[in-house]
């Protein structure tokens, strides 16, 4: 008689479980994001929880798909210290959408990738508790994902998180600077703090690692501690900039790269950015950052957003429109012609 070689389930998931992976605990966190997530669900979606989503969008002449991937980066392990995972879930649908914005796209469904060494339910639910917040402010379909338990890959107590978003806009009202030109006038968005970028040199300046307690600490200059400003939420700009896209002829997303880094991205050939840095109020956390660390003027407008999440571009006659609609907006520059390669010069 040959040996019966058969696991039984339980059998199974204990083998599984001395390895590091708990397929239980798994199936119950993949039960609470299917809540979350069904509830960001409009009837463009035609299935959830098959291998592949579906999403059935209609009314555009010549639609263009636009998509996006995106992380959080070392702001994560902020969230981790003090305990608070739901606002990062928010940080990354916002950023994605405000990314994929930038060429006039309207947000259609969003997609999660979560990764640990080992996993905490509590945590996974409070991250896909924003993700789902944020993407029903958006009016975005969360519509898949991933949770990955992966020993020996994270370190203990650490987790990845990173979003895939998809959105559509009309061929006809694609933005992507093309029509920027000479004299063009340079608008900016308040940020609501660091957004998703910089938090490897904010957790050097402030000695983060070796002292998680100093995120505690209170700034007067704040109003609020370390750590409750570290992880304000990423802000989002679609419901807000959406009304004043006709009028609009570029968009820069102000993330990883600064001003230096991303207003480039939309510039024609032969044109540069002229930015007025006493245009717009630097943020109290900027410039604690920068006292503190001693860091160069120069590298803090190239790491962080410095208080603009957003530049639009857009022609001289529209100023007033745009202000006007978006009331919040500052006049912080001007296209001028440039020497060399497209570059953004602060003054």
């Amino acid at each position: 008689m040959k040996p019966n070689t058969r696991l039984t389930r339980s059998t199974h998931n204990k083998a599984y479980a001395l390895a590091g992976v708990d397929i239980e605990v798994a199936d119950r966190i993949k039960e609470s994001i299917a809540k979350q997530a069904k509830s960001t669900l409009g009837p463009q979606v035609l299935n959830f929880g098959s291998f592949g989503s579906m999403f059935q969008f209609e009314g555009y002449d010549e639609p263009i798909l636009v998509s996006s991937v995106d992380g959080v980066g070392t702001k994560l392990k902020i969230a981790s210290l003090l305990g608070k995972n739901d606002t990062v879930g928010m940080d990354i649908v916002n950023h994605c959408v405000n990314d994929i914005l930038c060429c006039g796209a309207k947000p259609l469904f969003f997609l999660d990738y979560v990764a640990m060494d080992k996993f905490v339910p509590q945590q996974v639910e409070a991250i896909i508790t924003g993700i789902a917040q944020a993407c029903k402010e958006a009016s975005c379909s969360l519509i898949g994902g991933e949770t990955a338990e992966m020993p020996g890959i994270y370190v203990q107590g650490t987790y990845d998180l990173a979003g895939f978003i998809v959105g559509v806009v009309e061929k006809r009202n694609i933005i992507d600077g093309s029509s920027i030109k000479l004299n063009d006038i340079i608008l900016g968005l308040p940020s609501s703090g660091l957004h998703t970028n910089g938090y490897s040199l904010v957790r050097r300046v402030f000695g983060i690692d070796d002292n998680p307690s100093c995120l505690n600490s209170f700034y007067p200059e704040l109003g609020k501690t370390l750590g409750e400003e570290l992880l304000q939420v990423h802000r989002c700009y679609y419901h807000e900039l959406k009304p004043a896209l006709p009028l609009i002829k570029g968009l820069a997303h102000i993330t990883g790269g600064g001003f230096i880094g991303n207003i480039p991205r939309i510039l024609p050939q032969g044109l540069a950015a002229h930015l007025e840095k006493d245009s717009w109020d630097i943020l109290p956390i900027f410039k604690l950052i920068q006292e503190k660390g001693k860091v160069e003027r120069a590298e803090m407008y190239r790491v962080f957003n410095m208080g603009i999440g957003m530049a639009i571009v857009c022609s001289p006659q529209h100023v007033t429109k745009l202000t006007t609609v978006l009331p919040r907006a500052k006049i912080i520059g001007k296209i001028i012609k440039a020497e060399g390669d497209r570059k953004v010069l602060i003054k």
